[in-house]
């Protein structure tokens, strides 16, 4: 029996079950929405979904701008740019870009968050709600220093501040539609494979080539000398 979670006490509000009640999809998730005033404990990170964040290059992240329009970044960077500090913290340095600055405004006025991390090789998507929280260099220059470091080195890249984001909520979906596709490294991979075996293929051909050529040559010199 599925008790109420912090994911559906956030995101099953009062429409999405009467849109759920039409479909009849509210038999599976009703009892994940809040009963009263039970909204559940946050949510922690497990060692799967922690794995899949801290191997990721690219996300999205989305905030709510103070009329209530939602804003979606993308944001990318190096393999392990995203660190999971603890089972309830996700942190990242954030990068100087176009100097929009929509997502840290927005953050200042309202601090929820949506995290949507997306792994097509494995077909995996993991949602997670939080709080976010804007760190400047200036008040705390070992944490950027710390987040800007990555197994393949430190990230040379301008960065003022940090973001850092207390987990509230996660959900980890279905592999249903998502398409498996692959990375540079992961196609370079593949290929350096499929050469490899290829090659192994035209060396076994080539082995069993001379072979043939030796019974051949063999056959030729027998008959040979029979007609002698």
């Amino acid at each position: 029996m599925r008790h109420p979670t912090r994911y559906g006490a956030i995101a099953f509000t009062a429409p999405v079950a009467e849109r759920q009640k039409a479909t009849g999809s509210i038999h599976w998730y009703g009892r994940r929405r809040a009963q009263g005033e039970n909204t559940g404990r946050p949510d922690e990170l497990d060692t799967t979904v922690t794995a899949l964040i801290r191997a990721t290059d690219s996300f999205f992240v989305a905030t709510v701008t103070p009329s209530g329009w939602p804003y979606i970044q993308h944001r990318g960077g190096p393999t392990g740019f995203v660190h999971v500090l603890d089972p309830s913290t996700i942190a990242l340095a954030d990068y100087s870009g176009n100097q929009q600055f929509v997502t840290v405004g927005n953050l200042d006025e309202n601090d929820a968050v949506a995290l949507f991390f997306i792994d097509y090789p494995t077909r995996t998507r993991v949602k997670v709600y939080g709080r976010a929280e804007v760190v400047e260099r200036a008040d705390d220059p070992d944490l950027v220093a710390r987040l800007l470091a990555t197994a393949d080195g430190v990230v040379k890249a301008g960065c003022d501040r940090a973001l850092v984001v207390h987990v509230e909520a996660l959900d980890r979906n279905c592999t249903k539609n998502i398409p498996p596709k692959y990375g540079e490294a992961r196609m370079q991979e593949s290929l350096t494979l499929a050469r490899k075996g290829l090659q192994d293929e035209i060396d076994i051909l080539k082995s069993r080539n001379a072979e043939l050529e030796r019974e051949i040559a063999q056959l030729r010199g027998g008959g040979d000398g029979q007609r002698r």
